[in-house]
C-alpha cells in the first residue's frame, strides 16, 4: 500500500475517500501506467519529515498552512523544535526570535498549538512551552497559561528530563517562590534517591534553589558528589549549573567546586565569555580562588579582544578580564573601549566604570568620557547603582564638582519618598561618601525613624555613614553634633537588641558575615561574642572557618570560642576542606592563643592541607605560612613548598592579577615569612632575598614619633646621661623597625653613641654597620643593648590586655637577635599611677637598670 501523505491527510473528508478509492483501483488496474504517472499533490514523505528538511522559516510556515487541517499534536509539536532549530544555527547578528512569534503565519501554529494541548505527550507539552517562552511568547498569553496549567495537572507522572525543563520554563517566567515551584521541590525531595541523571538534577537544583531547607540542601549537594562521577568529563554545562546552584544557597561546598573545577580547566575551549564571566563571578561570591582557573581565563580572554567590535559584547569582555589583565592588556581594553565609549548605554557605562575601580585605572581620558555617560543617565540609576557609581567615582579621582553635585541632588531627592530599607541604607551610605561641611537633619531622622526594621547588616552600613559624616564635621567645623553621637547610641542599642533575640547560629551569621566589627563599640563586641558563645554548640566543619574569620576582625579574645573551633576540628577533621584552614588558624595567631590540645589541633591542621600544597593559591599559601609561623609552627613541608622558584614565579604570575592593596600585604607577609624561617628555624638553610624591598619599603615609611614616643625619647635621654646615648628609629637586622635604642656595659652604664641629631617629629632612619649580624657579636664583652617599644591599643586584644600575634612575634624576633626588649604598653604609660614625670622616669629606670629611684 501506498505511503503517500496527502491520502493520509484527507481519509476523514468525503473527497478524501472517493479520491484514495479511485487511486487504488488506478494502481490495480494500470499498475505500468501508475509508475510512470505517479501523481502527488503533495510529497509522499512524512510531513515530519519535510518539516525537518526546512532550510528556512517560510518553508515550515507554508507547509503548516497548506496541512493546518490535519497536522496532528506531533507534528505541531515537530514544527516547534524545527523553528528552534533553525534559529539556533544562524549566527547571533541573525538570531531574531521575535521574527518567528510576528510572522504572519505564527497565529496559525498558535491556535493549532492551544487545540491539542490535551492531546499532547509530557515531553511535546513542555518542549512547546519552552520553545513559545524563547520565542518571547509573554508569559500572561493565554497560550502559555495553558500550557503551564495543563503541565501542572500532570506534575506527578512527569519524568525528571521533563520535570527539569519543566522547572526551567517557570524560572524564566521568575515563579521562584510559587507553589508550582514549591511542589516541584517536594516531588524532587520525594524522588531524590531514584534519580539518576545529574543534568536534569542540577537544572532542577537550580530552579527550587530558593525555596529548599538547610537540609535538603545538604541532600541534594550529596546527591550531587554521589553522581558526579557518572557524567562525563566533557559535560561543561551540568558543572556551571552545580557552580550557579552552589552561589544561589550560599553554599561553598569546596570538594564539589574543586570537581566542577576540574572539569572547566580540562574543557577551556568550550567556555565563551558568558560562561567564562559566569563561572569568575560564582567562584569570588563563594570564595573559591583557583589560580589555574584564573590564568586560563586571562589567557581565553586575551585572545578574544580582537573579535569583538560591537559594545555590547566588547564590555562584557572589559569588565571579566580587566580586572585579571596585565598592563598591556589593559591598555589595549582601554584604548578600545575609549573608542567605543560615544556608544554605550546607561548600564554598558555602569558596568564599564566599576570594572576600572577593580582595574584601579588611571586613564584620566577614559574615566572623562565614561563619567560623562553616567552623567547623562544619573536620574535612570536606581539607588544601588548611585551608590556604586559614588564609590566608584571617588576611588578613580574624578574632579568634576558638577556631577558630584547632581548626585547629591539625586541622592537627597530619592532619599525623601524611598521606604524600602535596603534603598534608604544605600542613599545614605552615598551621601556620607559626598563632602559636605554639614551633615542635613532629615538624612539623619530617615535613619532614626528606620533603625527598628534593620537587621544587624544595615545597623553596620548605617553606622559606617555617621561615623563618615562624625568625620566631615570634626574636620570642617571641629566638632561633632549631638545629633549624630545620639544616633550612634541608638545604633548601639538596636544592635545589642537584636543581638540578645539571636537564636540561630545560621541567620545570626547571614546578618554579620559582611560586618568588619571595628565600628562596634566595647558593648556591641561584647553582645555580638556572647551571642555566638550562647550558640557555640551549632559550630560545626561547614562554618567554623567563617566564624575563625570573623573573630579575626573583631580583635576580640573569647578563649571559649577559640577552644569550641579547636574542638571541632580535633573532631571533624575529615570533614574540613584544605581551603578552610586558613580561616581556622587566623583567630589563633592574630589573637596569640595556643588552645589546649595545641599540637594536636595544629597537627590535623597541616595534616588536612598536605594533599593540598600543590593546588592552593599562592597567595593563600603565603598567608597560612605566616599565620603557622606567627604561633612559632613550622612545618617543612609547607616551608619547602614555599620557597622554592616555581613556587615563586607562580607568586609573581598572581601578583600582576591582585589589586594593588593585597599584592602588598602578600609581599609583605612574605617577607616575614622570610625574617620569621631565619631567625627561628636557621636549620632549614633558607635563604634571606629580601633586602631590597625592605629597603624600598621603609624608604616610602618614613613616620613621625606621636606624643608619647616623643615622651619616652625626652625621658630616655635624661635618664641615660643625654641624647648621645639613645638611638631613635633603627633599623635592627632583617629590618624590624626599633623605636629607641641604647647599649648598657656589663657595670649595666650606658655606653654613648656617635655624634647625631633627631628631630622629634621625623627621626631619621639608622642601619647596623651589617644588616644580618647578630647583636652581641658587635658590642664591647658583657655589653647589652637594648630595645625600647611603646605600645599602643592595637599591639593587643580589644577586651583584655594581651599581647597579640605579631607583637609578640616581634619581641622574640628581637631577642633572638640579641636585643633586651623592653615593651612600655600604653595602658600603663598612661595610667594614674604614670600620671606624673617622676613616676614615668622611675618606670623607665626599673625597665632598664632593675631600680627605682625618685
Amino acid at each position: 500500500m501506498s505511503s503517500c501523505r496527502w491520502l493520509s491527510l484527507s481519509k476523514d473528508t468525503k473527497y478524501g475517500s472517493k479520491m484514495a478509492l479511485n487511486m487504488f483501483r488506478l494502481r490495480a488496474t494500470c499498475p505500468v501506467f501508475w509508475k510512470v504517472f505517479q501523481f502527488r499533490p503533495l510529497s509522499c514523505e512524512p510531513l515530519i519529515v519535510q518539516m525537518s528538511k526546512c532550510t528556512d522559516e517560510e518553508e515550515i510556515f507554508d507547509l503548516i498552512e497548506r496541512n493546518k487541517a490535519t497536522l496532528s499534536e506531533k507534528q505541531v509539536g515537530h514544527a516547534f523544535n524545527v523553528l528552534w532549530r533553525l534559529q539556533t544555527q544562524k549566527t547571533s547578528s541573525l538570531k531574531n526570535v521575535e521574527s518567528v512569534r510576528d510572522h504572519p503565519q505564527f497565529p496559525t501554529l498558535y491556535n493549532l498549538t492551544t487545540n491539542k494541548i490535551e492531546a499532547m505527550s509530557d515531553d511535546t507539552l513542555v518542549n512547546v512551552l519552552h520553545i513559545a517562552q524563547q520565542f518571547a511568547v509573554a508569559v500572561h498569553d493565554p497560550l502559555v497559561e495553558s500550557l503551564v496549567t495543563e503541565a501542572w495537572k500532570r506534575l506527578e507522572r512527569f519524568d525528571i528530563n521533563v520535570l527539569s525543563t519543566f522547572s526551567a520554563c517557570l524560572a524564566d517566567q521568575h515563579l521562584y517562590y510559587s507553589p508550582l515551584m514549591g511542589k516541584i521541590a517536594d516531588i524532587v525531595n520525594r524522588k531524590l534517591d531514584s534519580i539518576q541523571d545529574l543534568r536534569s538534577l542540577s537544572v532542577l537544583m537550580i530552579s527550587i534553589s530558593s525555596l529548599i531547607s538547610q537540609h535538603f540542601q545538604e541532600k541534594l549537594v550529596k546527591k550531587t558528589e554521589l553522581l558526579f562521577d557518572t557524567i562525563d568529563s566533557s559535560q561543561v554545562t551540568t558543572a556551571r549549573k552545580i557552580v550557579q546552584f552552589l552561589g544561589n544557597v550560599k553554599c561553598s561546598h569546596f570538594p564539589l567546586l574543586e570537581r566542577c573545577d576540574k572539569v572547566f580547566l580540562s574543557n577551556v575551549n568550550h567556555l565563551d565569555l558568558d560562561s567564562i564571566r559566569n563561572i569568575l563571578a560564582a567562584y569570588r561570591f563563594l570564595q573559591f580562588y583557583s589560580f589555574a582557573f584564573i590564568l586560563m581565563a586571562k589567557k581565553r580572554l586575551t585572545e578574544m579582544i580582537p573579535l569583538f567590535n560591537h559594545p555590547a559584547n566588547f564590555v562584557k569582555l572589559f569588565v571579566t578580564l580587566g580586572p585579571l589583565a596585565g598592563p598591556q592588556e589593559k591598555k589595549q581594553l582601554e584604548s578600545t573601549m575609549l573608542l567605543m565609549s560615544e556608544e554605550l548605554t546607561s548600564q554598558q557605562a555602569l558596568e564599564v566604570v566599576v570594572a576600572m575601580e577593580e582595574m584601579e585605572s588611571r586613564n584620566s581620558h577614559l574615566i572623562k568620557k565614561i563619567a560623562s555617560v553616567l552623567h547623562k543617565n544619573l536620574e535612570n540609576y536606581t539607588p544601588t547603582e548611585l551608590l556604586e557609581i559614588t564609590q566608584t567615582l571617588i576611588f578613580l579621582h574624578f574632579p568634576s564638582k558638577e556631577v558630584f553635585m547632581k548626585l547629591r541632588e539625586l541622592l537627597f531627592s530619592y532619599l525623601k519618598v524611598s521606604v524600602q530599607v535596603k534603598e534608604i541604607v544605600s542613599l545614605s551610605c552615598a551621601l556620607s561618601m559626598l563632602p559636605s561641611p554639614h551633615t542635613d537633619e532629615a538624612v539623619m531622622s530617615r535613619i532614626e525613624a528606620l533603625l527598628p526594621q534593620c537587621d544587624l547588616s544595615n545597623l553596620n552600613d548605617f553606622a559606617t555613614s555617621v561615623l563618615r559624616w562624625i568625620h566631615y564635621d570634626h574636620m570642617y567645623l571641629s566638632k561633632f553634633t549631638g545629633k549624630q553621637l545620639k544616633l550612634l547610641q541608638k545604633l548601639d542599642h538596636y544592635s545589642c537588641q537584636r543581638l540578645q533575640q539571636s537564636n540561630n547560629f545560621h541567620l545570626l551569621w547571614e546578618e554579620l558575615k559582611y560586618s568588619k566589627g571595628d565600628w562596634f563599640h566595647q558593648l556591641v563586641v561584647e553582645e555580638t561574642i556572647a551571642a555566638f558563645q550562647c550558640l557555640m554548640d551549632e559550630i560545626n566543619y561547614t562554618n567554623v572557618a567563617r566564624i575563625g574569620f570573623f573573630i579575626s576582625r573583631t580583635n576580640y579574645l573569647s578563649t571559649s570560642l577559640l577552644d569550641r573551633i579547636a574542638a571541632v576540628v580535633v573532631q571533624q577533621i575529615e570533614k574540613i576542606h584544605p581551603f578552610s584552614i586558613l580561616g581556622i588558624i587566623l583567630p589563633f595567631s592574630i589573637l596569640n592563643y595556643d588552645p589546649p590540645q595545641k599540637d594536636e589541633f595544629f597537627g590535623l591542621c597541616m595534616q588536612c592541607l598536605h594533599s593540598h600544597l600543590g593546588t592552593l593559591d599562592p597567595h593563600t599559601l603565603v598567608f597560612l605560612g605566616f599565620s603557622l609561623a606567627t604561633l612559632e609552627y613550622f612545618p617543612e613541608d609547607l616551608l619547602k613548598a614555599i620557597f622554592n622558584i616555581q613556587f615563586l614565579a607562580s607568586l609573581d604570575s598572581q601578583l600582576e592579577i591582585l589589586t594593588s592593596s593585597l599584592s602588598s600585604r602578600v609581599q609583605l607577609r612574605l617577607m616575614e615569612l622570610n625574617r620569621a624561617v631565619c631567625l627561628e628555624c636557621p636549620e632549614f638553610q633558607i635563604p634571606w632575598f629580601h633586602d631590597r624591598f625592605c629597603q624600598q619599603q621603609y624608604n616610602k615609611d618614613i613616620g613621625s614619633m606621636n606624643g608619647a614616643q616623643q615622651q619616652i625619647y625626652k625621658l630616655l635621654a635624661e635618664i641615660l646621661g643625654g641624647p648621645n646615648f639613645v638611638k631613635a628609629s633603627v633599623l635592627s637586622p632583617y629590618y624590624y623597625a626599633v623605636e629607641f635604642e641604647c647599649i648598657l656595659n656589663k657595670r649595666k652604664k650606658p655606653l654613648p653613641y656617635g655624634t647625631h641629631n633627631v628631630t622629634l617629629g621625623k627621626p631619621a632612619r639608622m642601619f647596623w654597620e651589617s644588616n644580618i649580624q647578630i647583636v652581641g657579636s658587635s658590642l664591647p664583652p658583657g655589653a647589652e643593648r637594648i630595645a625600647f617599644e611603646f605600645l599602643d591599643s592595637k599591639a593587643f586584644c580589644r577586651n583584655i590586655p594581651h599581647l597579640k600575634g605579631k607583637s609578640a612575634m616581634k619581641k622574640r624576633h628581637l631577642e633572638i637577635l640579641g636585643y633586651r626588649v623592653i615593651q612600655i604598653p600604653h595602658f600603663e604609660w598612661n595610667s594614674m599611677a604614670l600620671s606624673t614625670k617622676d613616676a614615668r622616669m622611675d618606670y623607665l629606670r626599673q625597665h632598664i637598670f632593675g631600680e627605682g629611684t625618685s
